[in-house]
């Protein structure tokens, strides 16, 4: 079980940016995958994007060339810094995480089941 808390977010007008960082209270005995999601109301969640502690990265196609996620080992702490947002961006954000044995293999991508999750924050970018 993690604990994840996010930060972040806000409002911008479109071409701008923001960033999210996402704390999360894990032990260090595990391998990880973590990401951030999005979702609208009345929408489904889409995977942003995702990262392991190789620091293998995958993102959705949507945000490509924009978003850039990065982690902090020592603090474990995630960030995703979003540049020059779309009013398509404007969604509510998630961390999400899942821990797994050292030595195993997940398939750790931007649409990955995660196990655990935070509460969300909101991001909004106006035109």
């Amino acid at each position: 079980q993690v604990h994840l808390t996010e930060s972040g977010g806000g409002s911008v007008q479109s071409g701008g940016s923001l960033s999210l960082s996402c704390s999360a209270s894990k032990s260090d005995h595990f391998s990880f995958c973590m990401g951030w999601f999005r979702q609208i109301p009345g929408n489904k969640r889409e995977g942003v994007a995702s990262i392991d502690d190789y620091g293998a990265t995958d993102y959705a196609e949507s945000v490509k060339g924009r978003f850039i996620i990065s982690q902090d080992n020592a603090t474990n702490t995630m960030y995703l810094q979003m540049n020059r947002l779309e009013p398509e961006d404007t969604a509510m954000y998630y961390c999400a995480a899942h821990l797994y044995d050292k030595g195993g293999y997940v398939d750790c991508k931007a649409d990955y089941d995660y196990s655990d999750w935070g509460q969300g924050i909101q991001v909004t970018v106006s035109s």
